[in-house]
């Protein structure tokens, strides 16, 4: 796997995961349920980014399919975001 795909990977991880914790610790100080889905959400985001490499790789899947599932995480975080934004 090229370098410059897997440090922009993992910055990506990094930042995202640091999103989450900074959401987590909002929920923690405030109570509020909302910072909680965005937490999560970017859990997910995070997770996303690295998971369709790994997939291809450690599965020897097809590159659609690792597309797939990371598409369908991805999502589930949108989702969250997206509900921390409607409450």
């Amino acid at each position: 796997m090229d370098a410059s795909f897997l440090i922009a990977k993992l910055i990506t991880l990094v930042l995202s995961l640091g999103v989450a914790y900074l959401a987590y610790h909002g929920y923690r100080r405030s109570g509020q349920t909302p910072m909680l889905y965005v937490s999560g959400g970017f859990v997910f985001i995070g997770a996303g980014a690295v998971c369709e490499g790994l997939i291809y790789q450690v599965f020897g899947t097809t590159i659609a399919s690792a597309a797939l599932v990371q598409a369908v995480i991805v999502s589930s975080g949108m989702v969250l975001v997206l509900l921390s934004l409607t409450k």
